[in-house]
C-alpha cells in the first residue's frame, strides 16, 4: 500500500468489489501501478482532485500528509506524460517542488512504484548527497524532476537543469515551503518556468492560508480549490495529554513515562538541534536504543537512521521538525513533545506521525515555562484543549547521569573538536575570518540554549507577510 494512501479516510476493499480508479479511464500503464500497489479506493481528496486535474484544471488542494496527495499527483503527471514519453529527451517535462529531502525522497520512491509501467525516468535532487551523481542523472535525460529548492536551482543556475520545457508543475506542503523561508528560491524557480498559462500547475498543502494562496494566484491559471475535511484537524486514534512539567524535570519524567508504557516505537520532537542531540546521547546512557535526527545530518546517515527506525531496528528517534510532516512512518506508537512546537501547525503535524491508517496512537507534551505561550494558540487550532494534568512524583523516572547537562556535551564537543584539530600534523591556528575555522572548514553550528537553531527546527522562517511584499528568505 502506498504510504500516503492509506488512511483512516479510505477503506481496503480489495477482492470486494470493482476498481474504482477503473472509472478514471486512465492508461493501462498507469492502471497497471494503481492495481499493483494495491489501490482499489479513492481517498477523498482524489475523488475530488482527480477529474480536475485529468480534465487539465490547475488546482489548489488542501489535504494534510497521508490523505492520498501524493498518489493524486503522481497519477495526474504519468496520464499526461505519457504521449509525450521520449526517451532521447533530455529536458524534463514536469516538475515536482518539495520542502525537505525526506519529502522529495519518499515522493520519487513512491513514482517508481506506481509509475513502474510507464516508462518515464524520474530523479530526485536534493541538497545533502553526491553533486556529480545528480548531475550525471540530470544530463542523462529525464522526464520528471523531484526536488528541493535549493538544489534545483543550483542546477538551474549552472544550466544543468533546464526548466524552460516544463509541462507540470506540482508545489507540495507549499505552507512549509513558506515557513522554512524558501520563497525567494520559489520566486526564482518560478520565473525560470513557461508562463501559467502554458502549463497545468498543482498546489497541495496543509493549510491554505492567504500568503499561499496568493502565491497560488500569481503563478497558476485559475486554479479549482478543493478542500479535504478542513476541520478534521487530528485524527481521531490520537490519546492527547499534556503534561505541566518543570522545565529542569522533563528528562525525568520522560524517563517515567518509559517505565510505565511499552513504547514500541516512540519519535519525540525537540525544538533545538543541540536539544536533540542531547536526548539522544541521555537516552542511550539509561539503556534506551535512541537515535538523532536533525537537518543537518548527510544524507546518507538521515536515510540510515530512518531506516533504522522504520524497520524497528531502533525503537526511539530524537527528532527535530525536520522530521514531522512528509514522512510517513509505519506504526509509531508514541509521539512525545519534549518542548512544546513554537508553532501551532506543527503540533499538528507532529502528533499526525501516529495513528495513521485507523490505528491508535498516544501524544504526550511536555510543557514546561520555557514553550507554554503556545498552548492557547495550540488549543484554539484543535478548537478545544486536550487533557492536561500535573505529574506526581511517582511518574518521574531517575536520572542516572545529572552530571551530563546540554552545557557538559556542548563543552565535551568543543574541546574534542580542538583536541582533533590540534592533533594533526602541520595543522596551523585556526581562522576565526569570514566565520571558518582552519583551511576552508566551516564553523561548527554548536547551539546552547539561547542560541539560534536552523529554521525548521524551531524558529520560523516566514514567507510573504499579508498585505504586503514577501518577506526575503535568508
Amino acid at each position: 500500500m502506498n504510504s500516503d494512501q492509506s488512511t483512516p479516510d479510505q477503506e481496503t476493499t480489495s477482492g470486494q468489489g470493482p476498481n474504482e480508479f477503473d472509472a478514471l479511464n486512465l492508461p493501462k500503464p498507469v492502471l497497471a501501478g494503481i492495481h499493483e500497489v494495491g489501490f482499489d479506493t479513492m481517498t477523498p481528496i482524489q475523488r475530488r482532485a482527480l477529474p480536475a486535474l485529468l480534465g487539465g484544471n490547475d488546482l489548489c488542494g488542501q489535504a494534510q500528509t497521508g490523505t492520498g496527495k501524493t498518489a493524486t499527483f503522481l497519477i495526474t503527471l504519468f496520464t499526461k506524460l505519457l504521449d509525450d514519453a521520449d526517451p532521447k529527451r533530455k529536458a524534463p517535462l514536469a516538475l515536482v517542488l518539495a520542502p525537505t529531502r525526506e519529502l522529495a525522497l519518499q515522493i520519487y520512491h513512491e513514482g517508481v512504484t506506481l509509475g513502474a509501467h510507464t516508462g518515464l525516468r524520474m530523479v530526485a535532487i536534493y541538497g545533502g548527497e553526491g553533486f556529480n551523481r545528480q548531475e550525471t542523472k540530470l544530463r542523462s535525460g529525464v522526464d520528471i524532476v523531484v526536488g528541493t529548492p535549493g538544489r534545483l536551482l543550483d542546477f538551474a543556475r549552472r544550466r544543468i537543469l533546464d526548466l524552460s520545457q516544463i509541462q507540470f508543475l506540482v508545489i507540495d506542503e507549499s505552507d512549509r515551503l513558506l515557513d522554512m523561508g524558501f520563497w525567494d528560491e520559489l520566486q526564482d524557480i518560478l520565473k525560470r518556468l513557461p508562463p501559467a498559462k502554458k502549463r497545468q500547475s498543482m498546489l497541495f498543502s496543509a493549510t491554505l492560508d492567504r500568503n499561499t494562496k496568493r502565491i497560488a494566484n500569481n503563478y497558476m491559471n485559475r486554479p479549482k480549490d478543493v478542500a479535504v475535511k478542513p476541520e478534521q484537524i487530528t485524527a481521531d486514534g490520537i490519546d492527547q495529554m499534556i503534561f505541566h512539567v518543570d522545565r529542569d524535570r522533563k528528562f525525568t519524567l520522560l524517563l517515567g513515562i518509559f517505565e510505565k508504557e511499552d513504547v514500541p516505537k516512540g519519535l519525540i520532537f525537540a525544538n533545538q538541534k543541540v536539544t536533540v542531540m542531547w536526548l539522544a546521547r541521555k537516552l542511550k546512557q539509561h539503556g534506551y536504543d535512541a537515535s538523532a535526527l536533525t537537518g543537518d545530518l548527510p544524507q546518507n546517515a538521515r536515510n540510515r537512521v530512518l531506516e533504522d527506525f522504520k524497520q524497528g531496528r531502533t525503537r526511539l528517534l530524537v527528532a527535530s521538525d525536520v522530521a514531522s510532516r512528509g514522512l510517513h512512518i509505519d506504526d509509531v506508537s508514541h509521539i512525545i513533545n519534549y518542548d512544546v512546537p513554537q508553532d501551532p501547525e506543527d503540533y499538528v503535524h507532529r502528533i499526525g506521525r501516529t495513528a495513521r491508517a485507523g490505528k491508535r496512537g498516544k501524544a504526550y507534551t511536555l510543557a514546561c515555562d520555557e514553550y507554554c505561550f503556545t498552548l492557547p494558540d495550540i488549543e484554539e487550532l484543535l478548537g478545544s484543549p486536550p487533557p492536561s494534568e500535573v505529574p506526581f512524583d511517582e511518574d518521574y523516572g531517575k536520572d542516572k547521569t545529572p552530571e551530563f547537562t546540554i552545557g557538559r556535551m556542548v563543552r565535551q564537543d568543543r574541546q574534542r573538536k580542538q583536541d582533533g584539530r590540534g592533533s594533526r600534523p602541520g595543522q596551523g591556528r585556526p581562522s576565526v575570518r569570514s566565520g571558518r575555522r582552519g583551511r576552508g572548514r566551516p564553523a561548527q553550528n554548536v547551539a546552547s540554549g539561547g542560541q539560534k537553531s536552523r529554521p525548521n527546527q524551531g524558529s520560523r522562517r516566514r514567507g510573504p507577510k499579508q498585505g504586503g511584499a514577501p518577506r526575503k528568505g535568508r
